[in-house]
């Protein structure tokens, strides 16, 4: 089987990092596995990856490596040169290869973005925003601010020309404050931006930072406004779910993985060469296979991936006669409770406040 377009998502120090986050979701992720970190992943991993991921690509296909943590910079430097030279000696003339980076941003400098640069990186930096709200949440692991350092790497990815979004947690805290994320983001020109709602941990009862359905609501329509106000005088910005939105409106599917309600495979290859389905599952009882093992077309196809994509998905009463299915049918089965308790749902409240303006748009731009 050849693909014409693939991509991996790559944790090339598994969990490891250099921050100390308050809400980290894949630090949840990791206490739940047998082994909470696999390391920095070996060169033997790191060519066994490559040469059977290009082996799943059509002889002019496009492949996507994407790293992700943890915090992949941990790996150092000289991981992602090797990993870029091993890439151009087997992909063949006419495979494109693209790469992208989600970084914390913390020791990201000149010779980093040098690489980014020659390499046409796609680099998402996580930035919480202005420094009160960032410099709360974001510590490194000695308990220092790190707005700062962040904020420097986003002034020399801007000075180098290296395309970038910023990614922002939306945590119960930063949503009771729209006005003043909106005007941050206008003050520092940033244009780029995704807002992640801040989770509830597998176990945690008491969720001190995870995003309700009513604060999402609330920020979000006041988000919506700011928005819109920029749209109407000529300029755009991009905000993750409005782009979604407008594009689903357009009858395109969404970039953002489980907003139409249903899962896709998102081959995530921990450090170790274990093969999971999707970046909020990398536990033990969803490990798909090891490219150390066996082939990843065989990995793909186990029962362990595909039983993924056939779980059962929780029914959601509210659901059934929304007006708004046919562009949520659910939502990410993962993030739905930050969306929905009871009789109430915070994103069907959004839509009905935002959507007839989004329509419009949509036409405009189709």
């Amino acid at each position: 089987m050849k693909n014409e377009k693939i991509s991996f998502l790559i944790k090339p120090a598994s969990s490891l990092c250099n921050l100390k986050c308050k809400y980290c979701f894949y630090h949840d992720v990791s206490e739940h596995r047998m082994i909470k970190s696999n390391g920095i992943m070996k060169e033997e991993v790191m060519e066994r990856l490559i040469e059977q991921s290009l082996k799943l690509l059509d002889d002019d296909g496009e492949i996507t490596y994407a790293f992700q943590g943890g915090e992949p910079t941990v790996a150092g430097l000289n991981y992602f040169k090797a990993f870029i030279a091993y890439v151009t000696k087997k992909a063949k003339p006419k495979q494109k290869i693209q790469y992208a980076l989600q970084t914390n941003g913390y020791v990201i400098d000149e010779e980093w973005v040098a690489l980014f640069k020659e390499h046409h990186f796609l680099i998402g930096v996580s930035l919480d925003g202005y420094k009160e709200n960032h410099d709360y949440f974001r510590l490194s692991n000695n308990d220092q601010a790190t707005f700062k350092q962040v904020m420097n790497a986003v002034e020399i990815l801007k000075k180098k020309n290296v395309e970038f979004n910023i990614l922002t947690v939306l945590s119960k805290q930063l949503a009771k404050h729209p006005e003043k994320l909106y005007k941050f983001f206008q003050k520092n020109d940033i244009e780029y931006i995704q807002l992640i709602p801040c989770l509830v941990g597998f176990d945690e009862k008491d969720a001190p930072f995870a995003l309700t359905p009513s604060l999402f609501s609330h920020f979000y329509k006041r988000f919506f406004e700011l928005w819109l106000m920029e749209w109407q005088s000529g300029h755009y910005r991009s905000i993750g779910l409005f782009d979604n939105l407008l594009m689903m409106l357009n009858d395109m599917p969404p970039i953002t993985c489980g907003m139409l309600g249903f899962c896709s495979l998102q081959l995530v290859v921990e450090s170790d060469g274990s093969i999971y389905p999707c970046d909020f599952y990398v536990l033990d009882e969803y490990k798909g296979g090891n490219i150390m093992d066996e082939d990843l077309l065989t990995i793909m196809k186990s029962s362990k991936m595909q039983s993924f994509l056939q779980e059962p998905r929780k029914n959601i009463e509210l659901c059934h006669e929304c007006p708004f299915v046919r562009i949520c049918h659910g939502n990410c089965k993962r993030m739905n409770d930050l969306y929905i308790q009871d009789n109430y749902c915070g994103y069907q409240d959004f839509l009905k406040y935002a959507l007839p303006k989004l329509q419009i748009i949509a036409r405009s731009i189709k």
